[in-house]
């Protein structure tokens, strides 16, 4: 019987057990959504590795001889080592495409993975392995030749295998953002295959027990100044790239469902305490005919256990079934993997759990006072409350109050509860409503910050390396552009070590080092400036010195730190060619930048990037970024409609008394609306102001996870702050007008023969 009476009640309040199932649905499908994603990616990527091998490190050495390699291998930690010969190449193709070389002295150590063809041999002096993708661009199958250059040197060899690298899950190059696979590649070759009789090893893949930074203490301690330098697994650009990834989407994936789930919670509580409201006398009934009070306590938690439960359970299906495939087309064309599928956590199935037991426990709450009451009580309805004169009332000024704000106030302090389940409802979709339009904001200032503030070109050519000083002086002249030199770098301060880039500026007006508030930094030619989260990082600032090498080279330099400049993409050092000199170092320029628009083909520039072509790389490789903002934004308007829908009619069926009162009094229709419509309007302003530093606080900690790279602060644009208010109180207003048939049809002898 209470089965029957449990589904009757729920067909009659069915909107708000429907928004109590949608938001524990929403709560769990997003979580093991997004979860499910990430999960995925971690799962799938860490299989990748495993089944590759990939190195914990690698070791960059111009010279890898027998006895470095033996110095490397009796080191206590050291499992495995392997030399490898690794440069850059040109393929004989119209585009001139960069190939990465490597030449292998075996294949054990971050394995190529075979997708079509046959095995590496590393007998084979005459076959290549090569990247599947760069094969695909190229239209190249098993069996074909294809010829590289690299130092004035042309070999030709037949394709015996296509595949991936655990390397190069992440391959950009120097003359793009986001990987052209027509223009970049990778092959694998056995040493056989060199031309020369002597392979010149210089980088040496090793796999080792314990920590990497201990590994790294002990390597300097023993082989010290005969290597350049050592790279960790996860200092790897290609490793540390997709984990930044990977813990973005985490990060997005914790953070929102929390909100739903509440919010989830919350509804079931208000729900909950107005249907035990209206069922008193019911309740003290099924007492009166023998009905326990453990009995109708399970009866009423049963309400929102099988909802909740329901909507977790479909969420938790529904959620990594489809979400992830959202992401994956974006994903896939930024990063290579054999394979891209969601994974499954235990921590779905806790979150429901835990969603499941609350409801539980917030049931539990609504139904417990009213169980303990004798049937005799119970029965009869309960008397409305009284509220008594407050400390404000008390003020000359109240009485020059107007009607609608006297009773709203007095309203408001009679169900305190009420007010402040609505102002938290409303607090939190404003939070979510920020945080997803501060996200959005964030990458468009990120885009319009790099490539419009701190860089004015219109092209960027890239230098070919074996390009001369006097050519390369030539096409700076002829493009009337200046030249840089960027260049990857590792830097050690008294507590951290951090890998960042060198920008080496000449007096050019096309690239400005900014402060975070984007004004101007003026680096003079004998300072060196540092990037805010670098300093960061390394816990260091102005008149800090620290330790710093050329990625390739083994010449450390000591530099004082003289400036700080904020770069959202870029962390490392500025100075100038003067400054680079006195230290000791060669300049190099390694691009020509210049306002005038290049489309001419120069034989020592090896790719010409135009402002419009980094924007849209830039844009293509925040796609699936983008994509997540999207989503969340579309959830947070649903959650603000559904909050606001419940809570106003938790407000009007609370309050249905007393409009009936002021009704049978002569207040029009019209009139009791704006009643109404002020008391909504007064809890959504307080939800929103105290949403506003919730959702800065969430949209702080995503930027905090978007890895070393990247320099976000938090911020929200004008226009998405009063869209943010617009959607916030135009949902406000609509839910109130939606009442405005509740208010014509009541039924006002009834509403007022409920108390009598």
């Amino acid at each position: 019987m209470l089965f029957k009476k449990m589904l009757r009640d729920i067909a009659k309040h069915k909107t708000q057990f429907l928004s109590i199932f949608l938001m524990a649905f929403l709560g769990v499908f997003v979580f093991a959504g997004v979860g499910g994603e990430s999960v995925g990616l971690e799962v799938s990527v860490n299989d990748y590795y495993d089944a590759t091998n990939l190195a914990d490190g690698w070791i960059y050495s111009a010279n890898l001889d027998d006895d470095f390699v033996d110095k490397v291998n009796n080191l206590s930690p050291t499992k495995d080592s392997e030399r490898q010969l690794v440069l850059d190449s040109i393929g004989n193709f119209s585009n001139d495409p960069e190939i990465t070389l490597h030449f292998l002295e075996n294949n054990t150590i971050s394995k190529f993975y075979l997708l079509e063809g046959e095995d590496v041999n590393i007998s084979d002096e005459d076959g290549v392995w090569l990247d599947k993708k760069f094969a695909d661009a190229k239209d190249l199958r098993v069996g074909d030749n294809i010829s590289f250059t690299f130092n004035g040197v042309s070999i030709e060899k037949e394709i015996k295998g296509l595949g991936y690298s655990p390397e190069y899950v992440y391959h950009a190059s120097d003359s793009s953002i986001i990987p052209d696979f027509n223009k970049m590649g990778f092959a694998y070759l056995s040493y056989e295959a060199f031309p020369l009789s002597d392979v010149p090893y210089n980088v040496l893949l090793v796999d080792f027990n314990g920590n990497a930074s201990e590994y790294n203490d002990l390597l300097s301690d023993k082989v010290d100044g005969d290597y350049n330098s050592f790279v960790e697994q996860a200092e790897n650009p290609s490793v540390s790239q997709f984990s930044e990834e990977i813990d973005q989407h985490k990060m997005m994936g914790d953070i929102f469902p929390v909100v739903f789930i509440l919010i989830a919670l919350l509804i079931l509580l208000t729900t909950m305490t107005r249907i035990i409201a209206h069922q008193r006398t019911q309740i003290g009934i099924l007492k009166a005919v023998g009905y326990t009070n453990k009995s109708i306590i399970f009866h009423y938690v049963s309400y929102g256990f099988w909802l909740v439960l329901a909507g977790a359970i479909l969420g938790l299906i529904l959620g990594p079934l489809t979400l992830p495939n959202l992401f994956y087309p974006s994903m896939s064309a930024t990063y290579i993997m054999p394979e891209w599928k969601p994974a499954w956590s235990m921590n779905f199935i806790y979150v429901a759990i835990i969603m499941v037991v609350m409801s539980l426990l917030v049931s539990y709450f609504a139904v417990r006072s009213i169980s303990s009451e004798n049937p005799a009580d119970t029965i009869r309805p309960k008397a409305p409350k009284i509220s008594s004169t407050g400390f404000v009332e008390k003020f000359g000024f109240w009485n020059k109050l107007s009607f609608n704000v006297r009773w709203n106030y007095r309203d408001a302090k009679r169900n305190k509860f009420r007010a402040l389940m609505t102002i938290v409802g409303v607090m939190g979709c404003a939070a979510l409503l920020v945080s997803a339009f501060g996200m959005y904001d964030g990458m468009y200032d990120l885009k319009e910050w790099e490539y419009s503030q701190i860089n004015h070109y219109d092209s960027k050519l890239i230098v070919n390396d074996n390009a001369t000083i006097s050519s390369i002086d030539n096409i700076a002249e002829e493009v009337n552009g200046d030249k840089l030199m960027e260049g990857a770098i590792e830097i050690e301060s008294a507590t951290a070590k951090k890998s960042g880039s060198l920008l080496v500026l000449n007096d050019t007006n096309l690239v400005t080092p900014t402060d975070y508030d984007r004004n101007e930094v003026k680096i003079a030619n004998d300072e060196v400036s540092i990037s805010q989260k670098m300093a960061d990082m390394l816990g260091v600032g102005v008149g800090d010195t620290v330790k710093w090498h050329i990625m390739g080279s083994d010449k450390w330099v000591n530099t004082t730190i003289d400036k700080i400049h904020a770069d959202p993409i870029s962390q490392g050092f500025i100075m100038s060619s003067d400054k680079l000199v006195d230290l000791d170092l060669n300049y190099t320029p390694t691009s020509i930048v210049t306002s005038e628009h290049v489309d001419k083909n120069y034989s020592d520039i090896k790719a010409v990037n135009s402002m419009n072509d980094m924007t849209s790389s830039w844009d293509e490789m925040t796609e699936s970024m983008m994509l997540l903002v999207y989503i969340l934004i579309f959830f947070a308007c649903l959650l603000a409609v559904v909050v606001l829908y419940n809570l106003g009619l938790l407000s009007f069926t609370e309050i249905e008394r007393e409009i009936a009162t002021l009704k049978v009094l002569g207040f029009k229709t019209s009139a009791l609306r704006r009643l109404l419509l002020t008391q909504n309007l007064w809890f959504t302003a307080i939800g929103f102001v105290l949403g506003l530093p919730l959702g800065y606080y969430i949209l702080d900690i995503m930027w905090q996870s978007s890895g070393d790279s990247f320099y976000i602060l938090p911020s929200i644009s004008l226009s998405n702050f009063l869209l943010t208010a617009v959607i916030t109180f135009a949902l406000s207003i609509i839910v109130n007008l939606m009442f405005s048939r509740k208010i014509k049809k009541l039924d006002m002898v009834e509403s007022l023969k409920g108390v009598e």
